[in-house]
């Protein structure tokens, strides 16, 4: 692939950021991730990858058809494309041994681009409030630091840097302030962006910051993305409308099939992307104490496009001693609406924020529509530690993702400066 740009893709969580790099064309290298989970998403992305490029996708479609098991399709891919998803935590303890075997991957040759953020819970709004010390121990707050040591190491043209708005504010600043001189020393200029999810076509308000970074020796012709607008756009409603009806509880891992044909958006979107297999639309169970909970949100938005206040449930409903912070716990995913509120890994704790708008099934939205509201096509697996369904380890990694339809109109702008 000498004619392809070449990245890395460093805190690479599930892949939504190389997801979209790689389907605007680029070459990942190596994916380093230390969650165990996710390191097997990332696997299986290259598993398909690599089938669909040599002809063989009738053996990822067994997969998802669960004809064949995780073991065995592995066992179709090159050892080395499997080593280059380095499960490792980026550390001073580790980084020799995860240069040793992103060199390998490299061969001779060169690294164009660096992608990646640290993990966000230090820098998060939330995060800082549920803190004791508003997280200034947290060693995860320096990070960059790391990142800065893989931009020295592989010279980039190039990196794109995704963080949570709250790096602009956290620790007053310094954190921010601090990263930008070390990006300088290190050779490289940066421009901070303040991105919108629903601008690149996802159908959920996300702000995100994208750091964007250069190489001194080289100026970029770099693209606005404060003011992108891909016009991309549909209800809710088109995002869930082929997805068969579930109760509380209910669903299959592998595999279903759908209720509808495709629509405009989910064309366009890549989501529903050829295949008519569909996997992961499994929803949690609850009590009977939360779907009454649910069945009075979603008649309140219903009726008076009203969201639920927590502290207007009946009192044999309430649980949480807390009354004055987090009222809106409970929230409709409003299928009359064009963007869902911000998807984040709390999903994998409970559903409560995410209820899906049909009365009639009265849950919270399955591991498939959330994985749809940030943007991931349908054939888009996301495995466990252990193999089956996982439930929890899936909706972890689909609310800390980048989602992929951002990721690649973004890669898509960044191509020609690339090739500069």
């Amino acid at each position: 692939m000498a004619n392809k740009l070449n990245y890395i893709d460093l805190f690479a969580g599930a892949g939504g950021l190389s997801e979209g790099f790689k389907r605007a064309g680029l070459n990942p290298i190596a994916h380093v991730e230390i969650d165990k989970a996710a390191a097997y998403t990332l696997k299986t992305r290259t598993a398909y990858y690599y089938l669909k490029e040599n002809n063989l996708y009738d053996k990822y479609v067994e997969y998802l058809k669960g004809e064949i098991n995780r073991k065995e399709l592995y066992e179709l891919i090159p050892t080395e494309l499997l080593d280059s998803v380095i499960d490792l935590g980026i550390s001073n303890e580790n980084n020799e041994v995860i240069f040793d075997k992103i060199n390998r991957s490299l061969g001779n040759k060169e690294v164009d681009l660096i992608i990646g953020g640290p993990p966000c819970q230090a820098y998060s709004l939330v995060g800082r409030a549920r803190s004791e010390n508003n997280m200034k121990s947290d060693s995860r707050n320096y990070l960059y630091v790391q990142y800065a040591a893989y931009l020295e190491k592989y010279k980039p043209k190039m990196f794109v840097f995704e963080n949570v708005l709250g790096l602009r504010s956290a620790g007053k600043g310094v954190y921010l302030n601090n990263m930008e001189r070390l990006f300088n020393k290190k050779g490289y200029s940066i421009h901070i962006y303040t991105v919108k999810a629903e601008n690149f076509g996802v159908l959920q308000k996300r702000r995100r910051l994208i750091i964007i970074g250069w190489k001194q020796d080289f100026v970029p012709n770099l693209p606005n993305l404060d003011s992108y607008n891909l016009g991309l756009t549909a209800p809710i409603s088109d995002l869930f409308s082929d997805l068969p009806f579930l109760r509380a509880g209910e669903g299959k891992d592998k595999y279903t099939n759908y209720t509808a044909e495709t629509n405009d958006y989910l064309g366009k979107s890549y989501i529903r992307n050829g295949i008519d297999i569909l996997t992961q639309h499994i929803a949690r169970p609850h009590s009977e104490q939360d779907k009454e909970i649910y069945r009075v949100a979603v008649e309140k938005w219903n009726t008076n496009k009203e969201r639920l206040n927590y502290n207007d449930l009946a009192e044999n409903l309430k649980t949480h001693n807390n009354i004055t912070s987090f009222t809106d716990r409970f929230k409709v995913v409003a299928e009359d609406l064009n963007t869902s509120h911000t998807v984040v890994a709390h999903i994998s704790k409970d559903g409560h924020y995410y209820i899906h708008p049909d009365i009639k099934q009265n849950r919270s939205i399955s591991v498939r529509e959330a994985a749809r509201l940030q943007s991931f096509p349908d054939d888009f697996y996301f495995e466990g530690v252990k193999e089956g369904a996982n439930r929890t380890a899936a909706f972890k990694q689909i609310g800390n993702a980048v989602p992929p339809l951002m990721a690649k109109k973004i890669a898509d702008l960044l191509k020609t400066q690339l090739k500069l």
